[in-house]
This record gives C-alpha cells, sequence and structure tokens, in this order.
C-alpha cells in the first residue's frame, strides 16, 4: 500500500509538504455523485495550518489520484486531557471535484447573468435531438465550466475528450440542479459522468460503464463477497401517466389544451399487475421532442419491481476494483442461495490506517438499502418535484 495525501489551493497549487502522520483515512467514489471523504491525523501546527477552508486534498494510491477535491469541513478538533493526546487530533472531511459542479443550477440563458434573464415564466433552456453525451458537457460548461460567465466558472475546469456515447435526446431545463439535469439526459443510457485531476486541470468527462457481468463476479465461493441482502417487491407502477400542454385553468389565450402520454412496462404488468402512476408535466406543451415520453421511461426506471441488491465486496489479488470494473459497471453477483443477480457498481470504498494498511470494497446495487434509508430517495424526489414547481 502506498498513500499520499497532499493539500493544493483552488488552481491546484500543492502547498507545503505531504501530510505523512494521518492515522485513518476513508473514501467513498460514488456513481455520478461527489465523493465522501475523511482523514484523521494529530493536530500539529505545520497539519492544521494546511487545512483551511478555499482547499483541496488530494489522495494518491500507488502513484495515481484516487480521489481529488475541496475540503468541506477542513477541522474537526478535539483534544482530551485524560487520553494525554498531546497535540489532539484534527479530522477533515473532503469531497471530490464533482461537488464543486453540484453547487450550480442551470440557467435558461447561461450566457447573461442572473438578474438578466429572461422574465418569461416558462422560458427552459432547450437542448434539442442531440447526444446524450453532448448535452451533459454542454450543461457543465455553460453553467460552470470555460464557457460560463467569468464569475461562475470553476478554477481550472474542463471538459475532458469527448466519447462519444449516447443516443440522441432533448431537455429542457430551468434553475434545476445542474446535476439532477446532467443525471437527466445520462438515465437512459446509463452513463457515468465524473471528475479527474490531470496535472494542472480538473476534467470533466462523460463514459459509458461496461457490462462486465461475465469478468466481474462476486461469490462466497470466491471468496470476495463480505455480505449480500437481497428483497423483490412488486412495482410502483407499471402505467406511467404522463399529462402535458397548457393549464387551461390558466391560459389567457390558445393553445390551452392537454396532451396525454402513456408508457406501459409490459412485462412488469404481466408478472405483476397494472399500477397507474400520473406525472404533471404542465408547461410542456406537446410530445414533439419526445420529452413527455423521457418523462415517462426515466419514471418507470424507478418505479419498476423494486429489486433491492445491497452487496459489500472485498477486493482480492484476482479482481480490484478501479483495475478490473468501475463505478457504474454492471458485475454479477452470486447469492450463497445460488441465485445470481447482475446490478452496477454503487459506490467504491478505500479505508486505510498505517498500521493495518487498506481494505477496498465495493457497493453494489442502487437500491436505498446502499444509501441510509428510503427517506433519502423521498427527499430526493420531493426536491425534484420542488423544483419543477418553482421554476415554472
Amino acid at each position: 500500500m502506498t498513500i499520499q495525501l497532499l493539500v493544493t489551493d483552488r488552481n491546484l497549487n500543492f502547498l507545503g509538504d505531504p501530510i505523512d502522520g494521518w492515522t485513518k483515512l476513508s473514501v467513498d467514489l460514488n456513481f455520478n455523485a461527489p465523493a465522501s471523504g475523511s482523514v484523521t491525523l494529530p493536530a500539529r501546527p505545520q497539519y492544521v495550518s494546511l487545512l483551511q477552508s478555499g482547499r483541496r486534498l488530494v489522495v494518491i494510491r500507488d502513484n495515481a489520484i484516487w480521489c481529488a477535491g475541496p475540503l468541506e469541513e477542513p477541522q474537526n478538533f478535539t483534544w482530551d486531557l485524560t487520553t494525554n493526546s498531546g497535540y489532539g487530533t484534527v479530522t477533515a472531511s473532503f469531497t471530490d471535484d464533482l461537488a464543486r459542479v453540484a453547487g450550480y443550477v442551470t440557467y435558461p440563458q447561461p450566457d447573461h447573468a442572473f438578474t438578466d434573464q429572461l422574465t418569461a415564466v416558462n422560458f427552459t433552456r432547450d437542448l434539442n435531438t442531440t447526444n446524450a453525451e453532448v448535452i451533459i458537457r454542454t450543461l457543465v460548461n455553460e453553467n460552470c465550466g470555460p464557457g460560463a460567465l467569468t464569475a461562475r466558472r470553476i478554477e481550472r475546469l474542463v471538459l475532458d475528450d469527448v466519447a462519444g456515447v449516447g443516443g440522441t435526446r432533448t431537455l429542457s431545463t430551468r434553475f434545476e440542479p445542474l446535476l439532477d439535469a446532467c443525471r437527466t439526459a445520462a438515465a437512459t443510457d446509463r452513463l457515468g459522468f465524473r471528475t479527474r485531476q490531470v496535472g494542472d486541470e480538473i476534467k470533466f468527462g462523460v463514459y459509458a460503464p461496461a457490462d462486465r457481468t461475465a469478468t466481474a463476479r462476486f461469490s462466497k465461493g470466491l471468496g470476495n463477497l463480505r455480505s449480500v441482502s437481497f428483497t423483490l417487491g412488486a412495482p410502483l407502477a407499471t402505467s406511467e401517466l404522463v399529462m402535458g400542454g397548457n393549464d387551461p385553468a390558466q391560459a389567457a389565450t390558445p393553445p390551452n389544451t392537454r396532451v396525454y402520454v402513456e408508457v406501459d412496462a409490459i412485462d412488469a404488468t404481466t408478472n405483476w399487475w397494472r399500477v397507474e402512476k400520473l406525472i404533471d408535466m404542465t408547461g410542456t406543451e406537446d410530445d414533439s421532442k419526445g420529452q413527455l415520453t423521457q418523462a415517462a421511461v426515466l419514471a418507470l426506471g424507478d418505479d419498476g419491481p423494486q429489486a433491492s441488491l445491497a452487496t459489500v465486496t472485498v477486493d482480492t489479488a484476482d479482481l480490484r476494483a478501479g483495475r478490473d470494473y468501475g463505478l457504474g459497471d454492471k458485475v454479477t453477483v452470486v447469492l450463497p442461495t445460488g441465485l445470481q443477480i447482475a446490478d452496477i457498481v454503487q459506490t467504491i470504498r478505500l479505508e486505510a490506517t498505517p498500521d493495518d494498511g487498506e481494505v477496498v470494497t465495493t457497493v453494489i446495487g442502487d437500491s436505498d438499502k446502499t444509501t441510509s434509508s428510503a427517506m433519502v430517495r423521498l427527499v430526493r424526489n420531493l426536491e425534484r418535484r420542488l423544483g419543477r414547481l418553482e421554476a415554472r
């Protein structure tokens, strides 16, 4: 195990000496979401002086950058006389640079300041019939990348090489959390997006996770399956009923009609029963750009049969995270019952101490069980619904 910790300023200039006195390190890399990490070390003056607001932490593992991003909580200091702990200890919490991207919303007119946005109630930023990767790159470029207003640009952020992935999509967005808009564009093709530090640049890129179900396999027999739980429940909806058009109660002049689109999950209806859910897309006048249909397809992805897989695996010499599979890749888990389930790599976790070395585990499955609780999804759905209402 070779792990090195370095601190930089927001322009990626390295500050001070490497931090070599740490006692515990943990880093969670997450699929299409910011990382979460913490490091604990003695509160020596030379370390405390480095752990300041506006700084970044770079975790280098085996001579490659594992995670790099801003300090979210630079100092959590503790000292206790009874433990005779000398300087005391300080824990710093950090994330990756995708968290900076997550701090933005989508401007309908990204080339105008917020106070100069058009006042039309339903004016949106429309990205029509273009490649999903291009949509995501455009959103980031216009709102916080090199193409954004100077005041909104993230230091050293550039666009990574084009991967050429994703199908043709349409997206309309207005003052929506930037990563939510990116996830919407990525959902149909299950694309991934990430930031990575390369030299003195932060590169934002899009990629297509791989199907590694034949080569990345986890089971008790292979010795790389630490724990697993699996549940199967009925779908929340098998028929998504999308209501668009202008609201007849508010439209002063035509067109003031409704538009209706239905998308059914035939297999779920056959295997279970019909369950209908209404999706209100008031303000989207028609389905000519496929926006109503896309809303239904995305909803079916969340509302299908509730197969929840929560798995923790461990690295072995034959199968290692980052080398043999990555975030978003689809892998195979063989349950002790013999049932084989394919699901995506949601989190890759690195835990290390100088005495015990490192352990790399992987969380497979994007169910609520792999986060904290069902409340997480409830809150996220509520935020999305409120965001749509507020943006009208």
